[in-house]
């Protein structure tokens, strides 16, 4: 798989924390302590997008970076909005690039595929930054199976190579354990995934009356609007109990358990918020309760959905 690693060696962290929040719903000083937080418990790798918070993601993030960037992996996200041509990607990368106080960046990703534009323009262009020195890495992000593989052989035109991936994965989003996750292990792509705790659905806070993204937002409601969704966040949580562990916790060590090696993105709006997710980085979870929490939910069918073959 894919090593990577920050500007003085040190390699990436079996966790990364997502700074979404950072400049949003994480004021400066909740964006501190949650940043303070991470380093104590040994992360690394800071995820960012050119998008995340109208630019303050990158702003916070490049602040409490400065003084430990040799330490740490960096990342951030281009073409979410206007497209994956040269000119955009570009254009974003180098506001990006300002707002963190950074001429380099360990990972580049493209933040979702762009049907409109040739992948040998957008991986042209990704070539162009790693030669410049600005890039260690190429990403991609919410990117199928197939346009994953579609980029790594345009890529090779360019010496260029696909390093890490970044998906959504949690115990009720499993799809990409059809194709997404076992490509990457055979391919050696490093993986990264969003939203371990499913939008907040696994800590079981919605069950009490919590609200959040799923209640305030129409696209995280959409997503994980099903009623077994619910009720597999509802047995996470018996199954928490019983073992005397936060269901954020079991939910995030879940998510890093995969066969494949993922390296989940942890993300909140407080360090109270956030510790539960954090304690996952300590947490060993061995085969017998790894298979337990996989009977929570459903697993996916084969890509070839021979179901007597799985």
């Amino acid at each position: 798989m894919t090593q990577i690693a920050s500007p003085a060696g040190i390699p990436a962290s079996r966790f990364a924390f997502g700074t979404m929040q950072f400049g949003g719903a994480a004021d400066e000083a909740a964006s501190r302590a949650m940043f303070d937080a991470c380093i104590e418990a040994g992360i690394t790798h800071f995820d960012t997008a050119h998008l995340y918070t109208d630019g303050a993601s990158e702003e916070v993030l490049g602040r409490f970076a400065a003084p430990l960037r040799d330490r740490l992996v960096i990342a951030t996200k281009a073409g979410y909005a206007g497209g994956a041509g040269r000119d955009n990607i570009l254009a974003q990368f180098d506001i990006s690039r300002r707002r963190l106080g950074m001429d380099h960046v360990e990972i580049l990703y493209l933040h979702r595929f762009d049907p409109d534009t040739d992948l040998r323009e957008t991986l042209e262009t990704f070539a162009s930054l790693r030669d410049a020195g600005k890039i260690g890495h190429v990403g991609l992000s919410n990117f199928a199976a197939w346009q994953v593989m579609k980029a790594a052989c345009i890529a090779q035109e360019f010496e260029l190579c696909v390093s890490i991936l970044q998906p959504m994965y949690n115990l009720v989003k499993r799809q990409a354990e059809v194709e997404i996750l076992p490509m990457c292990r055979s391919e050696g792509i490093a993986i990264a995934p969003y939203s371990p705790l499913a939008g907040g659905l696994l800590t079981g806070k919605y069950a009490q009356g919590g609200t959040g993204r799923l209640t305030d937002n129409d696209r995280y409601a959409a997503r994980y609007g099903q009623d077994w969704m619910h009720q597999t966040a509802r047995d996470l949580t018996l199954t928490a109990d019983e073992l005397g562990i936060h269901p954020a916790t079991l939910a995030a060590a879940w998510a890093a358990r995969h066969p494949a090696g993922p390296t989940p993105i942890l993300s909140g709006r407080s360090a109270e918020q956030l510790k539960p997710s954090l304690d996952a980085v300590s947490f060993h979870m061995d085969d017998a309760l790894y298979a337990r929490l996989c009977a929570l939910s459903p697993t996916p069918p084969p890509a070839t959905d021979r179901l007597e073959e799985a």
